[in-house]
């Protein structure tokens, strides 16, 4: 046999065999790691997940949180799995898109490393101030801001964030200066925005919308290309800023190189699981609109936004501190 046609032979078999492996899969639970710490929104998202997804392929799936290092101690975990759809990973566009630019040194690509499966939902991203702000619009904020350069504190959830980076991104395009406050995390960046230490904030409609409807913040816009279905009535941002867009993403990951029919299989099933009545009545409560794409569709999405984002975090010198 020529060594031509030994390779064709081998190659033959080698796809056989993953094709009788995913037919059975899965023979045992899986493990979906969550890189974030319990009753984040990521969390609840992903053991929405798992419980639609332990009924539809018949064996457990068990939620994993490993938190730490911005959300890359859990996905280097999934990066170094073998691609047999056992560690599976729930990640979000900051982990994937955003730190390999913004961190020095990084223990997985965020493309290269894993295979996306599926892009789970996206997250209702918020522009909201403090009430002491006499604005009532984003073009209102601009001139305010431009007419008092500096004077307007914005808080985030840390350098790197996408609470940070939203904002830069705002300042950019508006031509404004803003002071940046950073805190250890997102809640306190609401709440000292609630108590007017810092009178701006880009945030997830998770963490801002309550108390927009309690009458403690003020909703001028939301980020993304697009208004939210889930808020019509809001502007978005580009709506005054043309081109202005900061999308974020949650989505399924599995580690690279796994067989296409297993991540259509899984697709398929991770598609169902939000596409569930229960699962998405909770997911519209929380400021998540849940989505619905190919695998091929969510991976040129993470391409397209680690391109993108990459490109602005370093022309801009941002690091994660």
């Amino acid at each position: 046999m020529t060594f031509i046609r030994l390779r064709h032979f081998l190659g033959a078999l080698l796809l056989g065999a993953a094709s009788i492996a995913t037919a059975a899969y899965p023979e045992k639970p899986i493990t979906l790691i969550v890189p974030w710490a319990p009753g984040g929104s990521t969390d609840i998202l992903a053991r929405a997940l798992a419980e639609q997804l332990a009924k539809s392929l018949g064996q457990p799936v068990i939620v994993d949180n490993r938190a730490g290092a911005s959300g890359n101690i859990g996905s280097n975990m999934v990066a170094k799995a073998r691609p047999d759809g056992y560690t599976l990973l729930v990640g979000s566009m900051s982990t994937h898109a955003m730190n390999p630019a913004l961190m020095e040194s990084m223990p997985f690509k965020g493309v290269e490393d894993f295979t996306p499966i599926a892009q789970l939902a996206n997250v209702v991203n918020t522009f909201v101030v403090s009430n002491s702000v006499p604005a009532k619009n984003v073009r209102e904020l601009i001139a305010y801001a431009k007419a008092n350069p500096g004077k307007l504190n914005y808080a985030s959830a840390g350098a790197g964030s996408t609470n940070h980076l939203s904002a830069v991104f705002f300042e950019r395009a508006a031509g404004v200066r803003m002071t940046h406050i950073p805190y250890k995390g997102g809640a306190p960046a609401v709440v000292d925005t609630v108590a007017d230490q810092t009178q701006v904030l880009f945030s997830a409609g998770t963490q801002t919308l309550p108390h927009v409807k309690a009458g403690k913040l003020k909703l001028l816009a939301v980020t993304e290309a697009k208004r939210s279905v889930l808020l019509p009535e809001i502007p978005t941002v580009a709506e005054t800023l043309p081109g202005y867009e900061l999308g974020v993403w949650y989505g399924f990951f599995g580690p690279a190189r796994m067989p296409k029919d297993l991540v259509d299989r899984l697709n398929a099933a991770a598609n169902a699981a939000m596409a569930d009545p229960n699962v998405k009545v909770r997911m519209d409560s929380m400021g998540v609109e849940v989505t619905n794409a190919t695998a091929a569709e969510f991976a040129a999405t993470l391409r397209s936004d680690a391109d993108r984002y990459g490109k602005i975090i370093r022309e801009l010198g941002i690091k994660n501190e």
